[in-house]
């Protein structure tokens, strides 16, 4: 009597294996390398928005704007840039299947490990810190969690020897290879230049006050800097936790510093936190934004509004929740007087005044400018400006 064969399903071939994690690779330096171009585009280019804004929850500018977007004076996608090469590194011994070499896997096990944990505290950080997600990002955990998942597999499919001692044979055999030694001191030494000679663009600051540099109050009471007798008037309606806000005015702030005689800033808050600016902004945003406004706005009164408005903008970009103590130590004024400032009737009255001649002007989003009676939301159109660039 014949009895049935039973038929297995063929391991696949280590060359898909290799294939795989060479492709996977290459994504991840494309992806995390493109991050690294949009985080600089960010902070440098006015009007830069990338193709992965979607939505206020879907956002690749808002992830590279938050202060979570730098680690240890880089930002994180020159990490994930040297993370995928250093991995490289160690992947090329072993390309080829090699039975001398097949342990190294352990360590690239580890390496990929590492990857994962670490693409799982950012997924985190987005999901409670930012709140919002970006999908470029969202592709390099996928891509790490790929790379654990094959080198796992290998291991079980090609790697007998036990975790540990196998790990401790790679270990060994790494410390003679000769490639080795002469590629890790080599992404060492680039790792170390890349912090050094890259400029720390992500950290802007405005110039430093001067004090023969106008400044003053308009009639109705809002304040301004630069020419007296001004050939071009900018009003700008800001939010101090507005990036593009911050980054415009400090743009503005380089440029009247540069034409002192002929352009003059005018300064008007717009915060778009739903506890002041409710008709625009009705769910729950930029909390806080319209108590620094208040601040702004009793600064003003006391002659100190341009020192203030630095610090707001300072305390803006590091998104923490306002904080009266923290912002004492940064200007040097009594968080009493800063705190009863936020809760005064007046002070109020004058903010929502502000607003309420913003919505006349139909302004919806921030920063907002207005030059001739002509309303330009985001940035102002290069050709206004152009003839103050020579």
């Amino acid at each position: 009597m014949a009895f049935p064969t039973t038929h297995t399903r063929p391991h696949l071939p280590y060359s898909f294996f290799s294939f795989s994690i060479l492709l996977l690779l290459l994504l991840g330096l494309a992806d995390t390398g493109y991050l690294a171009w949009l985080h600089h585009q960010n902070y440098t280019s006015l009007n830069f928005t990338s193709f992965c804004a979607l939505s206020k929850s879907i956002n690749c500018d808002t992830v590279s704007q938050s202060p979570w977007s730098t680690v240890f004076g880089l930002p994180l996608a020159y990490w994930g840039v040297w993370g995928y090469l250093v991995f490289l590194l160690f992947f090329c011994k072993v390309i080829q299947f090699d039975h001398q070499q097949i342990e190294t896997w352990k360590i690239l096990f580890i390496l990929s490990s590492v990857f994962s944990l670490i693409s799982l505290y950012l997924a985190y950080i987005s999901i409670t810190k930012i709140n919002a997600y970006c999908i470029l990002c969202i592709a390099s955990y996928a891509i790490n969690l790929c790379l654990l998942l094959c080198s796992w597999l290998i291991i079980r499919r090609f790697c007998p020897t036990p975790f540990f001692r196998g790990t401790a044979n790679a270990l060994r055999n790494l410390c003679s290879s000769r490639a080795l030694t002469l590629g890790a001191p080599a992404l060492i030494m680039g790792l170390i230049a890349t912090q050094q000679f890259i400029p720390q663009y992500w950290h802007y600051f405005p110039p430093p006050l001067s004090q023969t540099l106008p400044h003053g109050l308009t009639e109705d009471g809002h304040p301004w800097i630069g020419a007296k007798n001004a050939v071009l008037t900018i009003h700008e309606y800001t939010d101090y936790q507005c990036f593009q806000c911050s980054k415009m005015h400090l743009f503005l702030r380089q440029l009247i510093a540069a034409h002192p005689d002929t352009i003059r800033l005018v300064h008007h808050n717009y915060p778009m936190d739903h506890a002041f600016n409710t008709i625009i902004v009705p769910e729950p945003f930029h909390i806080g934004s319209g108590k620094m406004a208040m601040i702004s706005i009793f600064a003003a009164s006391r002659d100190t509004f341009w020192e203030m408005n630095d610090a707001l903008y300072a305390m803006g970009r590091k998104k923490e929740p306002f904080n009266t103590r923290k912002l004492a130590k940064m200007t040097g004024m009594r968080a009493g007087t800063l705190a009863a400032a936020t809760r005064s009737p007046g002070i109020r009255n004058v903010l929502l005044s502000d607003i309420r001649q913003g919505m006349k002007l139909e302004i919806i989003g921030t920063p907002t400018f207005v030059i001739d009676d002509n309303v330009y939301t985001g940035v102002i159109p290069a050709e206004i400006l152009q003839p103050y660039f020579h």
